[in-house]
């Protein structure tokens, strides 16, 4: 008996990636389709998404898909096509040492960039504890009692800094001065978010002080673009003598060698932690980094680590001042931020505490002195300097012969800055070596010994200016100088938390999926890692090809026209795309509309960055049914025919539902003359089966941090790509240091770099390549499926607050706890934190609607893992009925206790329920998760904000 054999051109084909990124495999989903009660995928959508928009046997422009082997020969050969040369440009960006400590164990580690926004702190100790750490070194380093969780780069940080001091202070004018020495994209991100908000933006030379007029606030560099080191104490107290406060824009390893800026009188401090050991990545993602005065802690934009107790009374951290998050208030939000950077500052963290005070200061040491023996080589050769004091960048007088140096140079394989026809600018790093000294000499013509010009060369900052005030005193960055002990300690935080590697992260609106290893492992590469963003763009020939590709691809497949890939978050992305809609307005010659209308259910971010770029927002009401109101919504636009600018949806829903009206409201806005705005969060519902370009929109944004496998980091970072239909393109941003980054018709920078975080596209493009059109449309489907098969088995426990025809929901269902919190006094708060003893990650809380939890499954999650999910909440339905009946008092039950840790039941128990029941709840699978902590008194910790690492006693 002969088997039968397999053909060759089977064996060579493989497991497609799309098998191995899709979780339940066929008869799994041939059990979940059973229980939705329909016969196939294609059969879900037909019922699901509206024909009217609905898009069958549309042949996308794709590549097919690519095996993982196939992928990365294809990166590598791009990769090659860089040409990463030693980069001496400066201007916020340096080359930098990741201690391979660092890179592999969190850069490249999933127990830390799979994981999530900590909103559920409880599980999150660990990537609090390392944001703690963050803020600490931010606010020692500035000499500011308060910082951050990080901002997304340096340049919108500043903006952040400007609008800060804007509405906090008592000046009646909206004149903003910035020093003309301030890096040029700084500049033009401070413009592009100043002139919608009326904000007038000078930019003046402020070396011999400060020009006559009132004005709100300052800008000043330290050090300036130039490399100049100046002492602006004397110019920050004349700024407060005329009523205006300051923002001061620091380079944060200079601060460990000068006078930090809180100590001569700064309101705010920003800027990047780049060159704490995050490489430039062509410009991203970094952590950018604001802090602030006393008095101004309430005023700060973004996320912020506290410092609580737990029930036990044990310290515990959590996110402080939580409503200020955007999606509570709305079109009242300071900013629109909803995320930060925060792998970023976790990477520039460890590097603090890696290195310690003593270290950081030796490796700014020896930039500085680089820069000073380069310099005296260059006097010694005829040359003059424009600064006498300069911390790391040398700014070289060299008349008529800039290119030339600039071309000797790069013969060399280095890239310096040409500054003008008669200057050039050269920036000193931790990566810079003698030879790069020589080389550089050799490139003006000059020669030099570097041992000899060390010792007769004086340090080049003013002594007045050298810093004598202590820095990360506490004992975290003195105690992990082994890499042993630092190993241990990144292994301890990360077994405090719940990432996607250890359980399945149901968030509704936040689509967390597989983060495929082959995605994430060209990140790192150098050829990618090592680019400056503002090196000649042919040194990026490799980088720029995948976002030439990136942006076509997404255009195919949101049926857009053209693609910016500049914002780098979903906020920001938001701001883009509505700055073009103004910006288009305004060349109608219809700057009179401003009005943006908004769904009663649309992401809280939408309000707020309608606000920034200068809208009014009026709210549409939804119906009973969680749709817009298509009434109310007539009405709103006849009222507002002649100022209508926009209406922002959310597609599908923020409710989870495929509403079958979009098409109607689209037409009746676009028949007003506005312009319809459609959010791109839940995208992962709509790839393969209809696009926004094609029924109506004319912009979105797109979460590549959620739909495209960017992983979520902790909160960051993320990459918010806007795709525009042809009239919009001319307004898509642009750069002023790069003209290939945007058309010249545009509206600005929105972030720092030109093409926003480009060291992470490859993730999202590998993961299109290896998908193809038919894997993505599969993984819509499947994910569709997922949330219906939870839906439906979760619906007579926790009824389903929304759906579309036929019951069914898109990729997110919202379960409706407030009937049960009615009658039993559970609430989502108590659900969620049961979930922790059950293995699991909660759901989102209470959004869009209050008392209910929004769940959203992802293709990527396998039957035996859904099957888990609802079993516990099944569970805990369960329990909650005891607590109805009243076995177990209101006040004292397994929800009401949870999360338990383990040192809670080790010891006396005085509880109505036992031991067991609070550990190991019935209907609980998998292994035991122990949070490290009970649940923690969120109002204590706003009451007495503590946002740095507490002192040695409070560890005793």
């Amino acid at each position: 008996m002969t088997q039968d054999r397999i053909p060759l051109a089977a064996l060579e084909d493989g497991t497609q990636f799309a098998d191995r990124h899709i979780g339940p495999r066929a008869d799994e989903l041939a059990t979940m389709l059973d229980v939705i009660g329909v016969g196939s995928l294609d059969e879900l959508v037909e019922r699901a998404v509206p024909e009217s928009i609905r898009e069958v046997g549309v042949e996308l422009e794709l590549p097919p898909p690519a095996s993982e082997a196939q992928v990365l020969a294809e990166l590598r050969a791009l990769a090659a096509k860089n040409t990463p040369l030693t980069s001496m440009i400066g201007l916020g960006y340096y080359g930098t040492v990741t201690p391979p400590v660092i890179r592999r164990n969190v850069i490249e580690s999933p127990a830390w960039y799979t994981a999530y926004t900590p909103y559920q702190p409880e599980i999150s100790q660990g990537r609090l504890e390392a944001l703690l750490n963050f803020q600490t070194m931010v606010a020692d380093l500035t000499g500011l009692p308060l910082a951050g969780a990080s901002m997304l780069d340096e340049a919108t940080a500043a903006a952040e800094g400007m609008t800060l001091v804007h509405r906090a202070g008592k000046a009646k004018v909206d004149r903003f001065l910035v020093d003309a020495d301030t890096f040029p994209q700084t500049i033009a991100v401070i413009e592009t978010r100043a002139e919608p908000l009326g904000i007038e933006i000078e930019v003046a030379d402020l070396t011999d002080g400060l020009p006559d007029g009132e004005f709100f606030g300052v800008l000043l560099s330290y050090p300036g673009a130039s490399g100049a080191v100046r002492d602006h104490e004397q110019l920050i107290a004349e700024a407060h003598e005329r009523g205006a406060q300051v923002v001061v824009a620091a380079d944060i390893l200079a601060l460990t060698l000068l006078r930090a800026p809180g100590e001569i009188g700064a309101d705010v401090v920003a800027g990047s932690t780049q060159r704490f050991g995050v490489p430039m990545g062509f410009g991203g993602p970094h952590a950018g980094y604001l802090a602030v005065r006393q008095g101004l802690e309430r005023q700060l934009p973004g996320r912020l680590v506290g410092v609580s107790v737990d029930a036990d009374g044990n310290r515990a951290y959590r996110l402080a001042l939580q409503t200020r998050e955007q999606h509570i208030r709305r079109e009242k939000a300071t900013s629109n931020i909803c995320t930060a950077q925060v792998l970023l500052a976790i990477v520039a963290s460890m590097y603090a505490v890696y290195h310690g005070p003593t270290g950081l200061r030796n490796i700014a040491t020896r930039a500085h002195r680089m820069a000073a023996v380069f310099a005296a080589g260059l006097t010694s050769g005829g040359f003059d300097l424009a600064h006498e004091h300069f911390f790391d960048t040398v700014l070289v007088e060299t008349p008529h012969r800039a290119d030339e140096i600039v071309g000797n140079a790069r013969d060399r394989g280095i890239n310096i800055r040409r500054v003008d026809d008669d200057h050039v600018a050269v920036a000193c790093d931790e990566t810079t070596t003698r030879e790069h000294l020589r080389l550089l000499w050799a490139a003006f013509g000059v020669g030099g010994d570097v041992d000899r010009l060390d010792a007769d060369t004086p340090d080049a900052y003013p002594a007045e200016l050298a810093r004598t005030s202590s820095y990360l005193t506490h004992p975290v960055f003195s105690t992990h100088r082994s890499e042993t002990s630092l190993l241990r300690y990144l292994r301890a935080l990360s077994d405090k938390d719940v990432a996607l590697d250890r359980s399945m992260i149901p968030l509704g609106s936040c689509t967390m999926k597989l983060n495929a290893t082959t995605e994430m492992e060209p990140i790192t590469w150098p050829e990618f890692a090592n680019l400056h963003p503002f090196a000649p763009a042919a040194d990026a020939a490799g980088l720029l090809g995948i976002v030439g590709d990136l942006e076509e691809w997404l255009a195919q497949l949101t049926g857009y026209d053209a693609v910016s890939l500049q914002p780098n978050a979903g906020s920001q992305g938001e701001f883009a795309g509505l700055l073009a809609i103004r910006a288009y307005h305004r060349a109608a010659g219809q700057g009179e509309r401003r009005v943006c209308l908004i769904p009663a259910s649309a992401h809280g971010t939408n309000a707020a960055s309608a606000a920034m770029a200068g809208m009014r927002v009026i709210v549409v009401r939804c119906d009973d049914k969680g749709n817009i109101d298509v009434d109310h919504l007539r009405a709103t636009v006849d009222a507002h025919r002649d100022d209508l600018a926009a209406i922002m949806i959310t597609y599908p829903s923020t409710h989870g539902v495929y509403e079958d009206t979009v098409r109607t409201v689209c037409g009746l806005v676009h028949d007003a003359g506005g312009q319809v705005y459609v959010d791109g969060a839940n995208l992962n519902a709509l790839i393969g089966l209809a696009r926004f370009g094609k029924f109506g929109a004319d912009v979105s944004h797109l979460n590549l941090h959620k739909t495209f496998c960017i992983p979520h980091g902790g909160g960051g970072p993320g990459v918010g790509p806007i795709g525009v239909r042809s009239h919009l393109a001319p307004y898509l941003p642009n750069h002023p240091l790069q003209p290939k980054a945007g058309p010249k018709t545009g509206v600005g920078p929105i972030s720092a770099a030109p093409w926003g975080s480009a060291s992470i596209l490859p993730i999202s493009w590998t993961y299109v390549r290896m998908m193809g059109a038919e894997g993505l449309r599969r993984a819509s489907m499947t994910a569709v499926a997922a949330a219906n098969y939870v839906a439906k088995r979760l619906d007579e426990y926790f009824p389903v607050l929304y759906s579309g025809e036929g019951g069914l929901v898109a990729h997110e269902c919202i379960l409706d706890l407030r009937g049960i919190t009615k009658s039993t006094g559970i609430t989502v708060d108590d659900v969620a934190k049961r979930l922790a003893d059950y293995g699991l990650h909660a759901p989102t809380m209470s959004f869009p609607v209050a008392g209910t939890l929004m769940v959203e499954p992802t293709e990527s999650e396998d039957l035996a893992e859904l099957d888990r999910f609802c079993t516990a909440m099944i569970a805990i339905r369960r329990e909650i009925d005891r607590v109805a009946r009243g076995d177990w008092p209101k006040d004292d039950n397994p929800l009401r206790g949870a999360p338990h840790t383990a040192e809670s039941v080790a010891g006396k128990w005085e509880h109505a329920y036992s031991r067991e029941e609070a550990v190991y709840p019935e209907g609980a699978t998998g292994p035991k998760l122990w949070p490290p902590v009970r649940r923690i008194d969120g109002a204590k910790g706003d009451r007495n904000l503590v946002c740095s690492c507490p002192p040695i006693e409070a560890y005793q």
